[in-house]
């Protein structure tokens, strides 16, 4: 009983809890100011706290980590979908610069812009500090807790997809709708070889490359197109 309570209640903090603290405290006129590598450095942190949060009540809810995602996969199993999962990922975020450029989509929002590393350092944060801790710690939370107990909610892996993605969505309120749009439907395809193998560590990797990708080079771009 008290180890389905703790998955119920820090699954709905992930839901609800966490896309509301990201739309209350990562506004415009809250972070103007403030160093970007402070603010790298404070999404790290939480992140990291978040995470470890989660592998408590996980290490105390559920006997078995396969059940989260934490499995082997087969080596080159596992660099099959890394390659399949970044070259889809990078293609739709070129696509929407496409459609950006042309007036066919709508604009980034100023949060946005704000937040897209600029000098050497930065980029460093970006790429050593951000990039890996969303790839571990987001796709623990999102496609191993999060799964896992949405899947076992509405007995289908196909709906624990939707729930967790939508979720996952919404954590990235600070980026607008548009934002929350395309981490959805990251959140989903980061979601299949979750399913498809039982192993988080491909859209780990995958997580990492495409965050890096978009931090060093895709952001900054639709910065420079915006501008």
């Amino acid at each position: 009983m008290l180890a389905t309570s703790l998955r119920l209640v820090f699954s709905l903090f992930l839901m609800a809890g966490v896309p509301l603290l990201s739309w209350r405290t990562a506004r415009p006129e809250q972070v103007q100011g403030i160093p970007k590598t402070a603010l790298y450095f404070s999404a790290i942190v939480s992140q990291w706290v978040l995470a470890g949060t989660g592998v408590l009540v996980a290490f105390v809810a559920w006997p078995d980590w396969g059940a989260v995602g934490i499995a082997p996969a087969r080596w080159a199993t596992l660099w099959e979908w890394v390659v399949m999962l970044v070259a889809v990922s990078v293609a739709g975020l070129l696509g929407i610069l496409v459609l950006e450029r042309r007036g066919w989509w709508p604009k980034e929002p100023e949060m946005v812009r704000m937040l897209m590393p600029e000098n050497h350092r930065e980029k460093l944060w970006a790429v050593l500090g951000l990039a890996p801790t969303a790839g571990l710690c987001e796709e623990f939370l999102y496609r191993g807790f999060l799964l896992a107990e949405a899947s076992a909610w509405a007995h289908s892996a196909g709906w624990g997809i939707v729930i967790s993605s939508v979720a996952f969505g919404l954590a990235h309120s600070y980026q607008g709708a548009n934002g929350m749009a395309r981490a959805g439907l990251l959140g989903a395809l980061l979601a299949w070889p979750v399913v498809r193998l039982g192993s988080l560590y491909p859209s780990m990797v995958a997580h990492f490359l495409i965050d890096a990708v978009a931090l060093l080079w895709l952001g900054p771009k639709f910065v420079r197109e915006r501008s």
